[in-house]
């Protein structure tokens, strides 16, 4: 891929400046007849980091100040090195027989210098090389919950509380691009997903055994990023929808829920809440009256007369005057429709 006309204009620019260095150091040292090799060596100077520079093209702003913060890193660990007296220690290993003090003290200092040189070096080069293999994850020792944070690539991470991970639609909303970001959950809710499926009641048990097995199918999919977060800055003494709140707001995340009361009161505590349930009803398609729909009617409703379908996602259509037609697909024409906290009922009759 070429590189953009901006780029090249600081390239042209540097070779300039270079050029014109050259030729000054030349015109200063040795006059008008070494100013060539001073336009000469300016330009072997300009090429050798534009060569650099085009290798590290695939290199980022965000990559150097990665391997920056690991050099820091390195060299302060060599500092500490060379301040308990290392290289003295190693200096004094090597067998050295000189004929004066003078030249004693000398061969002890060369050797002490190349030591103090190859260590921070040698850290330093670690250190970098270090930072740049890690992730976000692995800064987190220095700025707590760093790795939570918001990016502008990954998006604003989301906590999940246990109804959304027993749910088991959370693995597929993130595939279908509807939820990016980091999934974190919180230490407290694998211990309570722990408890239900080691409870002795049979319904806990199996809701409890679908949740784990949920998360563990998450963790292993390639596309998600799923993180299991202790959370020693939260209360232990509050409940766990206190505790889930508390940590969105701690992390900066968003909470994903399809719990009702939770999601109140998170929205009242100023976390962003994503509703499973609120975004069902959105994708459910709209029915309006007067629409003609096909429908297969499976079983009889409360009136004789009536009998009741359903459409893909679950909304239950009543059918007036349609009692014989059990069992069959016939057009149904909408007369009205009625919202409960059930979800939405349609009433129709043959069209």
């Amino acid at each position: 891929m070429p590189a953009p006309a901006s780029v090249n204009v600081v390239r042209l620019t540097y070779v300039l400046v270079c050029e014109f260095a050259g030729a000054a150091i030349a015109l200063g040292v040795g006059g008008f007849g070494a100013l060539w090799i001073g336009l000469a060596g300016g330009l072997v100077v300009a090429g050798f980091f534009i060569l650099v520079e085009s290798l590290m093209k695939g290199f980022t702003l965000r990559g150097f100040s990665t391997a920056t913060f690991g050099l820091l890193v390195g060299l302060f660990c060599a500092w500490l090195l060379t301040r308990v007296g290392l290289s003295e220690l190693v200096s004094l290993a090597f067998r050295i027989e000189p004929s004066s003090s003078a030249e004693l003290a000398s061969t002890t200092e060369a050797i002490r210098a190349a030591i103090d040189t190859s260590l921070y070096a040698s850290l330093g080069f670690l250190g970098a090389v270090l930072a740049l293999r890690s992730s976000r994850d692995d800064f987190a020792f220095i700025i707590p919950y760093v790795r939570f944070r918001q990016d502008a690539v990954t998006g604003q991470p989301v906590v999940l509380d246990p109804e959304s991970i027993i749910d088991g639609r959370v693995a597929q909303i993130v595939r279908s691009g509807f939820l990016n970001g980091r999934l974190i959950v919180p230490r407290f809710v694998l211990d309570e997903l722990q408890v239900l499926a080691e409870s002795p009641l049979a319904s806990h048990r199996m809701r409890g055994q679908r949740g784990l097995d949920a998360l563990e199918a998450m963790q292993g999919d390639q596309q998600l990023e799923v993180s299991i977060h202790d959370s020693p800055d939260v209360a232990a003494n509050e409940t766990i929808d206190g505790r889930l709140v508390q940590t969105a707001l701690l992390l900066g995340a968003r909470l994903l829920t399809p719990g009702d009361s939770l999601a109140k009161v998170a929205r009242l505590r100023g976390v962003d809440v994503l509703h499973i349930e609120e975004l069902a009803d959105a994708l459910r398609p709209a029915v309006a009256v007067g629409e003609k729909i096909r429908l297969a009617l499976v079983r009889p409703g409360k009136e004789d007369h009536q009998a009741v379908g359903y459409l893909p996602d679950g909304t239950m259509i009543v059918v007036n005057h349609a009692a014989a037609k059990v069992g069959s697909s016939i057009d149904v024409l909408v007369l009205s429709t009625l919202q409960t906290a059930a979800g939405l009922m349609v009433f129709a009759e043959p069209a």
